[in-house]
């Protein structure tokens, strides 16, 4: 049996991660989910939300040995927090998400991928220093394989993403770098390009990277194959 924490995405919260937690419950896991400073139930003002304040978080829900997977921009928030104390942290799971390169941001990483599919939905408010997507466009480019409960789910629970943590660049030691590291690439993804995740899965040990055929919402689209994946991740020996 192994721990998960399970860290959500841009604009997402704890609610996005509903189904896995019985799958890996039923697979003879525990697992949990955080909602990260400014998401979900987390009142947080916008203003006060930093990458370390991401990174705190997560440090704060350890209490052993833990699995941390990272959605999305995630990916960001569950190194920082192994940076800043790796104690607790049995391996880190990139789940479609960005896979820091040492003195980037995320936006730095963002704008150099191959193709921009998330820019004509992104809708900036400066005044409150957050970025939001456009309802209109969420569907097809996170859900478009998901039932309608899930995007009727997140039409409900979406709130707008602090921006300061996303331009934060985050500089890579041994501190993270020499923990288990697993990525996950989505071959159907809309938000982040595929052929960029696994230009990002390169940083892993080849047996450490895979895939599954879905969206940007691995979670709502394919919850137990998404489990499975996990389970097999600490059961291979590379989470311990």
């Amino acid at each position: 049996m192994s721990e998960f924490l399970l860290i959500h995405g841009s604009c997402h919260g704890a609610w996005c991660w509903h189904r896995v937690i019985p799958a890996l419950e039923a697979l003879g896991h525990r697992a949990r989910a955080i909602d990260l400073p400014g998401h979900g139930r987390d009142q947080t003002p916008a203003r006060a939300v930093t990458l370390d304040s991401y990174a705190n978080a997560i440090c704060g829900a350890l209490t052993g040995p833990t699995i941390v997977v990272g959605h999305s921009m995630a990916g960001y928030p569950i190194t920082a927090a192994a940076e800043a104390d790796p104690t607790h942290i049995a391996a880190l799971v990139y789940l479609c998400a960005y896979a820091p390169v040492s003195g980037m941001t995320l936006g730095d990483m963002r704008r150099a991928g191959p193709r921009q599919p998330l820019a004509p939905a992104i809708r900036v408010d400066k005044g409150q220093g957050v970025f939001s997507f456009d309802p209109a466009q969420v569907d097809s480019l996170f859900y478009h394989d998901c039932d309608r409960a899930a995007q009727v789910l997140a039409s409900l629970c979406l709130t707008p993403q602090p921006i300061v943590p996303q331009e934060t660049a985050l500089t890579l030691t041994p501190r993270s770098q020499s923990l288990p590291r697993h990525y996950i690439r989505c071959t159907d993804d809309r938000a982040i390009p595929p052929e960029y995740q696994e230009a990002m899965a390169q940083s892993v040990p080849p047996a450490h990277r895979s895939i599954l055929p879905a969206s940007h919402s691995p979670f709502f689209a394919c919850p137990e194959a998404l489990a499975d994946r996990l389970h097999e991740i600490a059961e291979s020996g590379s989470a311990q």
